[in-house]
């Protein structure tokens, strides 16, 4: 079993920096990978940014490139989403997720944070 928990979000204006972060825990083996997706209502939910902590490269959403920073701990099953300059349109459920090896592959998911930019 594994349990993870959301942290951060809330409302922020335009222009405004907020810091998501999410933590694992459990019977983990290894992590070996970190995404944070987003959704709105009536739509898909999208990933935003991905990190391999193989060799720590990184991925992110062309719209989110220069303003988002995704980074993770092994050690400490933790990750967090730096959002900077943020925009109306990121207003969004934000969802981490961890994919690990514990007897086998799993995914888990966190519980969603809310994020809402002003105008």
């Amino acid at each position: 079993q594994v349990h993870v928990v959301e942290s951060g979000g809330g409302l922020v204006q335009t222009g405004g920096s907020l810091r998501l972060s999410c933590a694992a825990s459990g019977s983990i083996l290894r992590i070996y990978g970190m995404n944070w997706y987003r959704q709105v209502p009536g739509k898909e939910r999208e990933l935003v940014a991905t990190l391999d902590t193989g060799d720590g490269s990184t991925k992110y959403l062309d719209s989110v490139k220069g303003r988002f920073t995704i980074s993770g701990d092994n050690a400490k099953n933790t990750m967090r989403l730096q959002m900077n300059s943020l925009k109306p349109e990121d207003t969004a459920v934000y969802y981490c997720n961890f994919l690990v090896i514990e007897r086998g592959p799993g995914s888990y998911w966190g519980q969603g944070t809310q994020v809402t930019v002003s105008s």
